[in-house]
């Protein structure tokens, strides 16, 4: 599924051929309609709204804060979007949500690849969910249960879905407490057994991880020692929670605990969005094809995933890469985010590129620039200054800067047990060296100048292409 950050304009040059027939947005609805607003628990707020047609994003806003009893000071944590199985698209607060989904099948056309039965046949619904742009730190300041709740909803969702990939340890944990929070504490083996399975299993654990990646002997021995392993294992977890809760019937501790454990996933409260990448060449038969990638980005950096191995492929913080957007021409016939990071090349520095093929790619590298100024403004807060600043400790699962980060992330990239970590030996890449004198490419491909898109403190030396670089 695709997401669009806040920052980016809904683009109004589309191509006449690609609009839809049904027609200019009508005048405003000056007459009061029913409007609902879907939480991602799939319940709704229910809202009469006058004049639905002009209202924007702030005004529906107001009414669905007091609807929840969201605290003013928790309400930047949410934002509108317009959601559906092909797109997903975060509002602005000048927005109207009215309009934008009478150009819904205008945004697929441009957005997406979907063909145009599919186009024609989908619909967006209006949600309440987590703001892109609000900062972990802030979430754990968060006192109200209702919020933390709301939070959690969505956190579990991308857990279970394999939108966050996460380790063993994590998803056994996150399930323990899904359960605390959702049954209570305190509940003997055998009942808690019951409830799970009468709830299903699924409703805890992420549905990948129910095959167990055995292959056809797991798959001959059957489903249910599989499941039954994992229920002792979930039992066993819970009930090491359950004996240090301090209080059984409070589970802000247990909602607090979900959200600080994926925090620990440098992916949390990203924007999604899919595109592809090339497979590494194996062979004449094999060139040419694409793996289906999805995008993460945050304000801590973009998170290239594999969304059926469930783990991270390229993880980077801003600080780490330079990126630009390339627009279909004689070389290639599809949009490209392009993302450069330091490599290595048989023992030697180089600059990586990595191409994502992707019709977001404009989106994405709009959300990285915004995502940079956020970051950068909220730095030069931090130290008083308008001049240069240090980056600022990341999250855990993340590198820091310097030498001694440079260390610790090489350290990791070896460490290929976790999903978290990047697995850049299994990219197709572009690789240049600097040899002192001129660029040399070990991988031609196409000519391309390094990009001037990058975080205000790069940890890393950008290499300048000479301009006398032939042409691939």
């Amino acid at each position: 599924m695709q997401m669009e950050g806040d920052e980016c304009e809904f683009p109004s040059d589309l191509s006449e051929h690609t609009r839809s027939q049904r027609g200019s947005v009508a005048s405003s609805v000056t007459r009061a309609q029913d409007v609902l607003v879907y939480l991602v628990s799939d319940s709704a707020v229910h809202l009469c709204v006058d004049s639905v047609g002009c209202a924007t994003v702030q005004e529906l806003g107001r009414s669905v804060r007091e609807a929840l009893n969201v605290p003013d000071s928790a309400q930047d944590a949410f934002a509108f979007w317009l959601s559906s199985p092909l797109l997903e698209l975060q509002l602005k607060p000048k927005h109207q949500p009215y309009k934008l989904c009478r150009q819904w099948q205008d945004l697929l056309y441009r957005f997406t690849d979907a063909s145009a039965e599919d186009i024609s046949q989908d619909e967006p619904c209006l949600q309440y969910r987590r703001n892109v742009f609000y900062p972990r730190s802030k979430e754990l300041q968060i006192e109200d249960e209702g919020v933390l709740r709301l939070l959690y909803d969505e956190a579990k969702g991308n857990i279970l879905e394999g939108r966050y990939p996460c380790d063993p340890e994590h998803w056994l944990k996150l399930g323990a407490l899904s359960c605390a929070i959702e049954l209570g504490a305190g509940l003997e083996d055998q009942k808690l057994l019951t409830v799970v399975r009468e709830k299903k299993l699924s409703s805890f654990l992420p549905s990948h991880v129910m095959g167990g990646g055995g292959g056809f002997l797991s798959t001959l021995r059957g489903k249910g020692s599989r499941q039954a392993e994992l229920e002792q294992s979930l039992v066993k977890e819970y009930q090491t929670l359950s004996s240090s809760a301090q209080d059984t019937q409070d589970v802000t501790p247990h909602l607090r605990q979900y959200l600080s454990t994926c925090h620990a996933l440098p992916y949390y409260g990203c924007a999604f969005f899919t595109g592809a990448i090339d497979k590494p060449v194996q062979g004449i038969l094999h060139r040419g094809k694409r793996k289906n990638v999805s995008v993460g980005i945050s304000l801590d950096g973009v998170y290239v995933i594999d969304p059926k191995e469930k783990h991270v492929l390229l993880g980077l913080r801003f600080s780490e890469l330079s990126w630009d957007h390339t627009y279909p021409d004689e070389e290639e016939d599809s949009h490209i985010l392009w993302l450069e990071f330091d490599g290595e090349e048989a023992g030697t520095p180089v600059n990586k590129l990595l191409k994502i093929y992707s019709k977001q790619a404009e989106l994405m590298s709009g959300l990285i620039e915004f995502c940079v100024e956020l970051r950068s403004v909220g730095e030069a807060a931090a130290t008083g200054t308008d001049g240069e600043v240090t980056p600022s400790q990341p999250p855990a699962g993340q590198v820091a800067s310097g030498e001694k980060s440079k260390a610790s992330r090489q350290a990791k990239l070896r460490r290929q047990s976790s999903v978290v970590c990047s697995r850049v030996h299994s990219l197709n890449t572009i690789s240049y060296v600097d040899d002192g004198k001129e660029i040399k490419r070990l991988k031609p491909k196409r000519a391309a100048s390094f990009f001037t898109r990058q975080a205000t403190v790069p940890t890393y030396s950008a290499v300048q292409v000479a301009e006398s670089l032939e042409q691939g």
